[in-house]
């Protein structure tokens, strides 16, 4: 059978159906690149917009009060920011961790904060956190350290203070490593003065350690701080320290061969059974015994046992599970033998 004759302008169904399909592709194509260009320049205005300072997930943070500033009880770790690591006898560890914490991350790192409601950071990082809160409309605040050594004047505790107040801090408090050090040499009066000359600055004040013997000093000596900083972490972690072996200020010697940046709290029951006796506000810190505890575990243990805030150093990643974390810890310890004090 002969098939019809067309002209040189007719088109077959089957002609129009194949042209038809090519411009459907042509325009496709075309919609895609222009769609890629437009998804290309809002991300590069994303990026480049200043940080949101909220979010719905910042409302659920539990905070709680020292003095009158409102804190929210997981608090951002300066470790991280400063640059340092604990990495036991990993050697590559750290320099993988400074190729990935740069300024910018930083930066980052706080505005994923911020959106989840943690609201302040802990210890070291007041120049990134000025810059932040100038440049991107941020609110995180800044609690710093201390450092106080024997001999050391009243007039340069004094500059040190003030120097450390200008960083914009809201709370101040006497460093870990200060006091264990000053606590093991038998000079526990020197945190007295210490806290003495810095609640001249209106702001709570705080004594940090890592020994259980820091807080009963302080104790003891009736000193005014406002809160304690003190680690609290288990010991059930396969690289903990065997009883046998621990020895108060270890982490304080070099060389020691039962430390190796495995264990900063060698009396856990201890420190919990203390912490039941004292009416100010606990800052608990290393609660994960840097990186050898599961968050789940970590910030049940030290929220069931006591601790009304906890710092935790983390990268941008861990923020959002970190949070939900300890909204959700909270909850549930809400009942708890050590009432909460702040």
């Amino acid at each position: 059978m002969k098939q019809p004759r067309t002209s040189a302008n007719s088109v077959t169904r089957r002609d129009f159906l194949l042209t038809g399909a090519q411009a459907a592709a042509g325009a496709a194509a075309a919609a895609s690149i222009v769609g890629a260009s437009q998804s290309a320049a809002a991300a590069t205005a994303k990026e480049k917009a200043p940080a949101a300072s909220a979010s719905v997930n910042a409302a659920e943070m539990p905070c709680g009060t020292i003095g009158k500033v409102k804190i929210s009880r997981l608090l951002l770790g300066g470790n991280l920011i400063g640059g340092f690591m604990h990495s036991r006898d990993l050697k590559y560890v750290k320099a993988l961790f400074r190729a990935y914490v740069t300024e910018e991350k930083i930066l980052e790192t706080f505005r994923v904060a911020e959106q989840h409601g943690i609201n302040t950071v802990f210890e070291t990082g007041g120049d990134y956190v000025q810059k932040y809160n100038h440049q991107f409309n941020g609110h995180m605040q800044f609690i710093p350290h201390i450092k106080v050594e024997a001999g050391q004047s009243d007039a340069a505790l004094k500059d040190h203070i003030q120097q450390q107040l200008e960083t914009g801090a809201v709370a101040l408090y006497i460093w870990g490593v200060s006091a264990d050090k000053l606590v093991e040499d038998g000079k526990p009066e020197m945190l007295l003065k210490a806290v003495e000359l810095a609640k001249a600055t209106g702001l709570p004040i705080g004594v940090g350690g890592h020994s259980l013997q820091v807080p009963m000093a302080c104790e003891k000596l009736k000193a005014p701080c406002d809160f304690y900083v003190k680690t609290l972490h288990s010991d059930d972690y396969p690289s903990a320290t065997p009883k046998e072996k621990r020895t108060d200020f270890m982490w304080q010697h070099q060389g020691n061969t039962a430390f190796w940046e495995n264990m900063w709290c060698i009396d856990p029951e201890e420190t919990i059974a203390f912490f039941k006796t004292v009416t100010k506000p606990w800052l608990a810190y290393k609660v994960l015994a840097a990186g050898a505890i599961y968050p789940k575990d970590g910030f049940a243990y030290a929220f069931k046992n006591g601790a009304d805030f906890i710092a935790v150093g983390m990268f941008d990643f861990q923020i959002k599970e970190d949070s939900d974390l300890v909204c959700k810890t909270v909850r549930r310890t809400q009942e708890r033998e050590r009432p909460w004090l702040a």
